[in-house]
């Protein structure tokens, strides 16, 4: 099992939110738990490789 950090916030009566390695790439849900099962199954979309063009977040360290 793996653990991915996500974005997330209450509007009126959703709760939209984004993986934070993939934030172009935005769900909604009308409970939490909804939310959450959302985010899992655009994650696997996500690397699936049947979404062309992926734009992931990355971190680098400068000198």
């Amino acid at each position: 099992m793996e653990t991915k950090k996500f974005i997330y916030y209450q509007e009126t009566d959703m709760w939209v939110g984004w993986l934070e390695e993939y934030p172009d790439y935005r769900t909604q849900g009308t409970t939490l738990d909804e939310l959450k099962e959302n985010l899992a199954d655009i994650y696997l979309d996500l690397t699936s490789g049947d979404i062309p063009n992926v734009r992931k977040r990355g971190e680098l360290v400068v000198r």
